[in-house]
């Protein structure tokens, strides 16, 4: 059975597009740790990182620096926090998260923006 983040590449559920290439697919995190959070996945369904072959890791770490880039010029921060939990979807993933300071990570207290301000991010990003 395909993961949410297959279907989501797929276009069978919408998302909140940042950035994509052939191999690649990032886009908003519908409940964001911070504004701007970004999950960057592979579209091979692999379900750990670390599973994934030397080059396709290599390439994916290379499409999120360049994601990461793209949000440090739109979203004000420091830096970008990357972040490889990987529990909850069965499927490779990293985390970018636009912060200030270290205390700005905290997956314990997610945001629930709505459609029209995941919307209005992802314009200010890709705009």
């Amino acid at each position: 059975m395909a993961t949410i983040f297959t279907k989501i590449i797929n276009g069978e559920i919408p998302s909140y597009k940042i950035a994509e290439d052939d191999k690649h697919y990032a886009f908003l995190d519908i409940n964001p740790v911070v504004k701007g959070h970004t999950l960057i996945v592979p579209k091979k369904e692999t379900d750990y990182l670390f599973k994934l072959e030397d080059d396709e890791l290599a390439e994916l770490i290379v499409f999120a620096k360049s994601v990461a880039r793209k949000l440090e010029s739109k979203i004000a921060c420091k830096r970008i926090a990357v972040t490889v939990i990987g529990l909850e979807v069965p499927h490779a993933h990293i985390h970018l998260l636009p912060i200030t300071q270290e205390s700005d990570i905290d997956f314990k207290h997610k945001q629930h923006p709505s459609e029209e301000e995941l919307k209005a991010i992802a314009d200010l990003i890709n705009g």
